[in-house]
């Protein structure tokens, strides 16, 4: 029995001596100092969401939820411009009401209450800008949404963008601004930063169709980018630069496609009698010039096309014709953005990210390849901690209404992705954040 216990006992310490360890690294900052962490961007950057900015969508900007995680690892405290609880509906946005029941599209309204808008002027030669509540507190967040690199060194800049002249004393309205944006981030000393400009450069053009905005010159984008990475990094900072999504990975040029309206149209039997059962858009042949065709499934129709007027009687010099399905009433070049403009844009976009990556590697500064992630993410969706994601419209849970910017879960998504760029160029372990405490798009 002696010699049985100990047979036993032998046996445990066996099981025990060949117990895997694991081992959980401790935090650390590594080769970085994240004392005074800054983030700078656009909209991406602000947390803007669901076609506006709002406190809770400020509060779950990638950049709030990274320097959370930094905590950990010696980061101080991340100050962001954000709306107060009186008027936390900031600009508004678009909230989810239900769906059609015969269509199931969804049905949506804008949020008109408790919001932040002090007024709206004319600004010469721009058109209107809406001005908000003040901010006058201490700042880490410098999301400006709207913002281009194009635009950063710009000493009017806060007259035509209300959300950067929140950020400055005086008045946009009644009088000259002269702060430009580089030098109204870099103004007080920090320690790492974010980058996520550029966007905007390409985003502009491609959402109004190619219609209501131009590219930013290539050789213009990398004199700036390299000056703005110049600056940032000028007093030993160190940060992690982001490249430019490809515009088509997002559900703004995903969801309404030429094959759904084809599909539609050769089931209305009124213009099927007639032979008007396909789309035409007005698409660009070279340069500037645009012409009238059919459209094509490499054709890219924007999230905001009203589909209803597609048939309804439109005058043109021939006579009243359906808008949409004839040569002489093509849809209209904002709501498209065509083959040629997608080649274009990805041309500039790939540029772009030439000159962002060429720009980091100079400087030995981390790189999250937004381009090739959201690209991939469309190709083959997502499965995080045993979420599925996908960039899907409405059901994807990566992306808000405006089929442009993220939810709180997406922005969690592309903080890790941010995280990981930092960990893996400094050294660092900061902790991932659980994107399982963030919520995706909100349901009625």
């Amino acid at each position: 029995m002696k010699n049985f216990k100990l047979y036993i006992l032998s046996g445990l310490l066996f099981v025990a001596a060949c117990k895997p360890e694991i081992h959980n690294p401790k935090p650390s900052n590594g080769t970085a100092n994240f004392s005074r962490f800054i983030a700078v961007g656009n909209s991406l950057t602000a947390g803007y969401s669901n076609g506006g900015l709002y406190l809770e969508g400020q509060q779950n900007s990638y950049p709030s939820i990274m320097a959370q995680q930094m905590q950990s690892v010696g980061g101080g405290v991340f100050n962001q411009p954000l709306f107060t609880e009186a008027q936390a509906n900031g600009s508004g946005y678009l909230t989810l009401t239900g769906f059609d029941p015969k269509t199931g599209n969804p049905i949506t309204a804008p949020v008109t209450t408790d919001l932040a808008v002090r007024g709206e002027y004319n600004a010469p030669g721009f058109g209107a800008v809406f001005l908000y509540t003040k901010y006058t507190g201490d700042i880490e967040n410098y999301g400006v949404p709207g913002i281009k690199l194009l635009n950063i060194t710009f000493p009017q800049y806060g007259n035509y963008n209300g959300y950067f002249e929140r950020l400055l004393p005086g008045d946009g309205s009644t009088s000259v601004l002269n702060t430009d944006y580089l030098d109204f981030v870099t103004a007080k000393p920090f320690t790492f930063f974010t980058d996520w400009l550029g966007n905007n450069d390409a985003l502009a053009y491609a959402t109004s169709g190619g219609a209501g905005d131009v590219l930013t010159d290539k050789t213009t984008f990398a004199q700036l980018y390299e000056l703005s990475l110049q600056t940032l990094t000028k007093n030993g900072a160190k940060g992690v630069v982001a490249t430019i999504p490809d515009v088509t990975s997002i559900p703004y040029f995903s969801t309404v496609t030429v094959a759904a309206i084809n599909a539609g149209l050769a089931a209305n039997a009124q213009l099927t009698a007639v032979g008007l059962n396909k789309l035409y858009i007005n698409a660009l042949v070279s340069g500037t010039t645009y012409a009238p065709r059919l459209a094509t499934n490499n054709d890219l129709i924007v999230l905001t096309f009203p589909t209803s007027m597609i048939g309804t009687i439109v005058n043109t010099p021939y006579g009243p014709l359906p808008y949409g399905v004839t040569p002489y009433t093509p849809v209209d070049n904002q709501y498209v953005l065509d083959a040629n403009e997608i080649a274009l844009t990805r041309d500039y976009v790939q540029s772009y990210n030439n000159t962002i990556k060429s720009q980091a590697a100079a400087r030995g500064l981390a790189v999250f390849d937004a381009y090739t992630y959201l690209n991939n993410v469309k190709l083959n969706g997502l499965e995080v901690n045993g979420i599925s994601l996908s960039s899907a419209y409405i059901t994807g849970g990566l992306f808000s209404l405006d089929g442009i910017h993220l939810t709180p879960r997406g922005y969690a998504i592309i903080a890790n992705e941010f995280i990981k760029a930092t960990n893996s160029t400094y050294g660092s372990n900061i902790p991932l954040a659980n994107i399982s405490s963030y919520p995706g798009l909100k349901f009625p």
